[in-house]
């Protein structure tokens, strides 16, 4: 293992998803929320637990413990990191079940906006000598009509060789393995990357308390990360696996499904290849 992975602690990781969240995203308990709806949800997890506690008899000292770790979890930054990984391949199941075009899955923590924009046949940046098997990956964007949708933006964001993302973990440079790749005219595009490797997600802080508390394990296969944007067209967040991989039958995230799986073969010049369309809805 390297040095960046030893010094790599779920401490600092957590603290960047939060810091990141914080900076990106809205959330909807502002001003305007719906006041019905917040009330409709909040009362039924907490009725939830309610039940829960009621049906397993829950004692004093499992409560106790219960709220210790879940006061740890915001000490630790690691909300972001257990809310992605366990509650959001649900909440997006829910939010795009009407989608006519291709699926999407969970974004997790790592996203960060605003990587170095390419042209439609790009090279993700990269560390000289990047470890991993390079890899091309290409396809074309369309509306769900067939149009190829000129121009269309691909957000790219992976975990290099180690496991470890640009911008969450130390000793990388800050837009490696990330990119911004606009399609041609035609809606292709063509990018050579590395195949990532699968990785655990942080097991130093609570989340991985309560990984071996519970007796689970903390992989997530490999993947690579993509945003596909168009205008007139609904966003699609997705992650894109590889046959074979480990952990594809069960990911800690349970964000995996049969139509997000790569199959690359060889080509010409030794590099895996693997092409895969995307397909956006109108927006709506």
């Amino acid at each position: 293992m390297s040095e960046t992975i030893t010094t790599a602690t779920a401490a600092d990781s957590g603290a960047s998803a939060t810091e990141r969240f914080l900076a990106d995203k809205t959330g909807g308990t502002g001003p305007g929320a719906d006041t019905t709806r917040v009330n409709t949800l909040a009362t039924e997890v907490i009725t939830a637990v309610h039940q829960v506690i009621r049906r397993h008899h829950v004692s004093y000292e499992e409560y106790n413990a219960l709220k210790s770790w879940l006061i740890s979890v915001g000490q630790d930054g690691e909300w972001p990191l257990f809310l992605d990984v366990w509650i959001e391949h649900v909440v997006e199941e829910v939010a795009h079940a009407s989608r006519k075009g291709s699926k999407g899955t969970i974004e997790g923590p790592y996203y960060v906006p605003g990587s170095p924009a390419r042209p439609s046949v790009a090279t993700l940046p990269m560390r000289e000598n990047e470890a991993g098997t390079p890899l091309r990956f290409k396809g074309q964007v369309t509306d769900i009509s067939g149009q190829p949708l000129a121009g269309a933006l691909l957000e790219m964001w992976q975990a290099d060789d180690d496991g470890l993302y640009a911008q969450f973990a130390p000793g990388i440079p800050e837009w490696n393995l990330r990119g911004s790749i606009v399609a041609d005219a035609e809606g292709r595009f063509e990018v050579t990357t590395v195949q990532p490797a699968p990785y655990q997600i942080p097991t130093d802080g609570s989340c991985g308390k309560l990984i071996a508390a519970a007796g689970w394990h903390a992989w997530r296969p490999a993947h690579l990360h993509l945003k596909v944007s168009a205008p007139g067209h609904e966003p699609l967040t997705t992650q894109l696996y590889f046959k074979g991989g480990e952990h594809i039958e069960d990911d800690i995230a349970s964000a995996v499904k049969p139509e997000l799986v790569l199959d690359p073969r060889p080509a010409a010049d030794g590099t895996g290849e693997v092409t895969y369309d995307f397909v956006l809805d109108p927006a709506s």
